[in-house]
């Protein structure tokens, strides 16, 4: 069967499924300012009991990293982000859940071989180039001071 540039297009055209680019980066839009909505809430929480700033801030991030990393092991998280996309990686819950989500996922091969292995694969390199990056940011940064 031969088709002709036109034909093959309209064929393609006709199959495949079309974009939802308006849908996705709405939902993305909704749920990752709802995630930053109960950050600030927590935040103006711990504020309002007298923590001050600083601790505040400290106090959300773990309350954030805690509760994504409960919602993952529930599979909670998985189903949130199949909805939302990029909006579930606000970057400390994705985080936390790129940390847990292999760490569960491995547990049957065991505590060392498979949690604690498997924990940092996808967080690893995040943490190995991002360290790497700031290191180098510092040291041209430091030369740029001696000029």
């Amino acid at each position: 069967m031969q088709l002709s540039k036109e034909e093959y297009g309209k064929l393609v055209d006709q199959y495949a499924p079309k974009s939802k680019c308006l849908k996705n980066c709405l939902n993305a839009f909704w749920v990752g300012g709802l995630i930053c909505v109960i950050g600030q809430l927590l935040l103006n929480g711990f504020s309002a009991i007298g923590l001050d700033k600083k601790m505040s801030g400290a106090a959300v991030a773990v309350c954030l990293v805690a509760l994504s990393a409960i919602l993952t092991g529930f599979a909670v998280y998985d189903d949130i982000a199949k909805l939302a996309g990029a909006g579930t990686l606000v970057p400390i819950t994705g985080f936390a859940n790129a940390v847990v989500a292999p760490a569960i996922e491995f547990k049957t091969e065991g505590f060392v071989t498979g949690l604690a292995v498997k924990m940092f694969t996808i967080a690893g390199p995040v943490l190995v180039y991002g360290t790497a990056a700031s290191v180098l940011y510092g040291l041209i940064f430091w030369i740029s001071l001696q000029f």
